[in-house]
């Protein structure tokens, strides 16, 4: 049954972005928009707008329809045909549908091509591109990271230093001398898909904000728990969560403060933990998740 848009609340499709979107029909080959195109941005669901895919993960195939070897996390819902032959490809958060996705075609060295439909897509260039902006502070900046990349609707994670006065800190200096930095995780999320307010449940969930300067055996203010907030909405949304949680007795720690600069840390601390439980379903173990919602 084809899924039905709310028009309310999704982009009016034209028959023709319906036949596809709506109806799972197919656009003639080497007829599409996107098809030989690769500007640097992503690409949105023509119909609800959610990030699918980067530029990035964009080749040239020759089959004739845009392709990606690699989704946003999440963003891509595959499922099995009638047939049982082909996997189709929709948007997770509308349903909408893209194409199929195929794998052992060995086209990239992630051996994985979605063929998408380029009614199914609209692109918004790099420098035009809105996503929402947190920092969260939670100890050891290697599992909150991973946690936050496992995250539907979160389209990066970045690990760096923040909260302190030192100019472009490195990890050396931030656990060499008291410079006032904390461990941090910079999330850029797509907010059709994700809300801060779920973000900030998802901090205070993988560490334990009663602890303060420190996350178990990682002691000091360079572990402790805070948010940065970037505008008074997100403030707003911190301490009403803070609010819910003293009420229910905990003694939280965790400080709320304005963002200051984010300074990116040394690569080999980026995607530390992705890197290396690649394929597992283990979660690092300096972090653990405890539902309080």
């Amino acid at each position: 049954m084809a899924t039905e848009p709310d028009p309310d609340k999704y982009r009016k499709l034209t028959p023709e972005e319906e036949a596809v979107i709506v109806h799972k029909g197919t656009e003639a080959p080497f007829t599409g928009e996107f098809d030989n195109f690769f500007g640097d941005g992503v690409y949105t669901c023509r119909r609800c707008g959610a990030v699918l895919y980067r530029s990035e993960d964009k080749f040239n195939s020759g089959c004739g329809w845009p392709a990606f070897d690699a989704e946003v996390h999440g963003a891509v819902k595959q499922t099995l045909d009638a047939d049982g032959e082909r996997t189709e490809i929709t948007c997770t958060n509308c349903g909408a549908h893209l194409g199929h996705v195929f794998t052992g075609e060995h086209l990239t060295a992630k051996n994985t091509r979605h063929c998408v439909n380029s009614l199914s897509l609209l692109f918004v260039p790099k420098e035009k591109a809105k996503f929402g902006r947190a920092i969260f502070a939670g100890g050891c900046f290697w599992g909150v990271e991973y946690l936050f990349q496992q995250q539907p609707g979160v389209i990066q994670a970045t690990v760096g230093y923040t909260g302190g006065t030192e100019q472009n800190p490195t990890y050396e200096s931030m656990h060499g001398n008291p410079t006032g930095h904390a461990e941090a995780v910079e999330v850029l999320y797509d907010p059709v898909r994700v809300s801060y307010e779920e973000l900030a449940k998802l901090f205070f969930e993988i560490h334990d904000p009663t602890q303060t300067n420190g996350q178990g055996p990682d002691l000091g203010s360079q572990y402790r728990s805070a948010i940065f907030y970037t505008d008074e909405a997100q403030k707003e949304t911190a301490e009403k969560l803070i609010g819910e949680l003293k009420q229910r007795g905990m003694k939280i720690a965790t400080e709320v403060t304005p963002a200051g600069i984010f300074w990116r840390a040394e690569d080999y601390h980026q995607n530390y933990y992705r890197d290396r439980y690649a394929g597992s379903t283990d979660e690092p173990p300096c972090h653990v998740r405890k539902k309080l919602w």
